[in-house]
């Protein structure tokens, strides 16, 4: 074996250790398949996930978490924190109320990101300490927490850090082209 050949493979091998436990413990690359987080998040979107901050910090309402859905340890979901531990999660006409210690008497969830979407059906549920309450984006379709019930943290892989849409640098440069 020549000297290069094994500078090279000693060279692939430090990569690799270093990438390695990054990949497995801090971060975690995924893709998002589906149609429930339009119009923020779309399909063969790219993401990066957190793996590490979860550790240290509780998940906070609004986070864009991915996560095992309670009847499937295979799959992954992409949804978003709406109720906390503890809360009292109200969806009644299409809007979401929390009532927590802070709002005994219920404040009705702003939500900015949903452009236009709208939140079907109705629920009346309360967390347990170590529950939280998921919704997608696009809540017309989006199987989430008011069908399948509350996620328990420890299913929940990360929350999104980093985001590449596709769809949107396609539209972004389809103008300059045509």
């Amino acid at each position: 074996m020549s000297k290069k050949y094994f500078l090279e493979i000693l060279e692939i091998v430090l990569i690799l250790s270093f990438l390695l436990p990054i990949r497995i413990f801090l971060f975690e690359p995924f893709f998002v398949k589906g149609s429930s987080m339009e119009p923020n998040y779309y399909s063969f979107d790219y993401l990066i996930v957190d793996k590490i901050s979860y550790h240290f910090t509780d998940p906070q309402r609004g986070d864009v978490v991915v996560f095992h859905p309670p009847f499937d340890n295979k799959v992954y979901y992409i949804k978003r924190i709406i109720g906390l531990p503890g809360e009292r999660v109200v969806i009644k006409d299409s809007k979401i109320f929390i009532y927590s210690p802070e709002n005994p008497q219920g404040k009705e969830l702003k939500e900015p990101y949903l452009q236009e979407h709208y939140t079907s059906g109705s629920k009346d549920i309360t967390l347990g300490k170590d529950e939280y309450f998921v919704l997608g984006d696009n809540r017309e379709i989006s199987s989430d927490s008011r069908s399948w019930g509350p996620v328990k943290r420890e299913r929940i892989i990360g929350k999104v850090i980093f985001h590449l849409s596709f769809k949107k640098i396609i539209d972004e440069i389809k103008p300059l082209i045509f």
